[in-house]
């Protein structure tokens, strides 16, 4: 049975990271209500978080929070841009953590994860300021007074969205875990939540309001705001399909390309150190649940197709109905009425793997 990504049973143990790819949104919510939303009970009884991520966690229990919401956030878009795919971000049922092990493979799923994480940490925070909702930051105080773009002067005004402290936070907290480390391993997770933080900074644009007769823009007052997540997701979704495999250089400080025909990543690129798994098969080590059962797309050409998705196992078909909103007419003013509709369609799902043995070891 496939578990939603982000969704948690109340008897699993707590998780051994705390606001990294393996945090749950539900769990926290649960865990504060169960200590009473005390910050000092919660930050000392969460394991595995370093010395510096305790401290933090003291500090700002209202971030701790802000962030904790914010986590579905980015699942979700984590599987949005897997939807198609054969691994979904979706976890095996029963497993200690939120994605199964497919986070301990250094591959270029890891890479996403850490990245889009990492971001949405970004966005959460920084949302949250904006709204008023943090004791240490509030608007960004550096957007005062007056400026000057392609269309003119203007004056900053309204609330922009203070980026420089959610990606300052992120920073902190996040990557606090991992600079503990000296391992490849912690220097890879360290590279991908830095794309992943600028990659909110790089959607940050400018919205801007007219002042003047019949709104003739002859003032303006502008801000800051960060752009929807999905635009962050399509944007790593880019950096996943061209993310970079690499190798530790000798000195055990930085990494080389893998192969010498490419690029050397910049700070905006994904890396890697290990091949995927194909995920056509259920494997726990692997972190796979396989594609058995997973709906394809019989006329796509894609990753969604039948072929490709179904490993070439072959497919099912079954006859559905369902209801939909039909013979949708405008009425004057101003709703639009629909029918409901009973439509039949064919359902194409994956065939299991003949052999006996592709289930997981218990």
């Amino acid at each position: 049975m496939n578990a939603p990504l982000g969704g948690i049973w109340p008897w699993l143990p707590l998780l051994l990271t705390w606001l990294t790819p393996e945090v749950s949104s539900s769990y926290i919510r649960w865990y504060m209500r169960a200590t009473g939303g005390s910050s000092r009970v919660m930050c000392d009884n969460v394991p595995g978080l370093v010395s510096r991520q305790r401290q933090l966690c003291h500090r700002h229990p209202d971030v701790m929070r802000a962030i904790g919401l914010g986590v579905a956030e980015w699942t979700a878009e984590c599987q949005h841009q897997f939807r198609q795919h054969r691994w979904n971000c979706n976890t095996l049922d029963r497993d200690h953590s939120l994605f199964g092990r497919v986070l301990l493979r250094s591959s270029r799923e890891s890479a996403f994860v850490y990245a889009v994480s990492s971001a949405g940490v970004v966005f959460a925070i920084t949302r949250a300021c904006s709204q008023g909702e943090l004791k240490s930051c509030s608007c960004d105080p550096k957007k005062k007074g007056t400026a000057k773009d392609s269309k003119g002067n203007f004056d900053w005004g309204g609330c922009s969205d203070n980026i420089d402290y959610g990606i300052k936070f992120a920073r902190a907290f996040v990557d606090a875990k991992e600079r503990k480390g000296k391992d490849a391993r912690a220097l890879m997770n360290l590279h991908n939540n830095r794309a992943g933080r600028k990659a909110v900074k790089r959607f940050l644009k400018q919205e801007c309001k007219c002042h003047g007769v019949s709104g003739s823009c002859t003032l303006r007052t502008c801000w800051l705001a960060m752009a929807d997540f999905r635009k962050t997701g399509d944007y790593l979704w880019r950096k996943y399909n061209g993310a970079i495999q690499v190798v530790m250089n000798q000195d055990g400080t930085g990494f080389t390309v893998a192969n010498k025909r490419f690029k050397k990543p910049t700070k905006n690129d994904l890396v890697y150190f290990e091949n995927s798994p194909d995920y056509c098969i259920r494997d726990r080590d692997a972190g796979s649940l396989g594609t058995a059962g997973r709906v394809c797309n019989l006329t796509s050409r894609g990753m969604d197709s039948c072929e490709v998705m179904c490993c070439g196992r072959g497919y099912d078909t079954s006859h559905v109905t369902r209801m939909t909103k039909c013979e949708c007419k405008f009425h004057w003013c101003c709703a639009v009425r629909c029918q409901d509709c009973l439509e039949a369609l064919d359902v194409h799902t994956c065939k299991a793997p003949k052999s006996v043995d592709w289930a997981a070891p218990t």
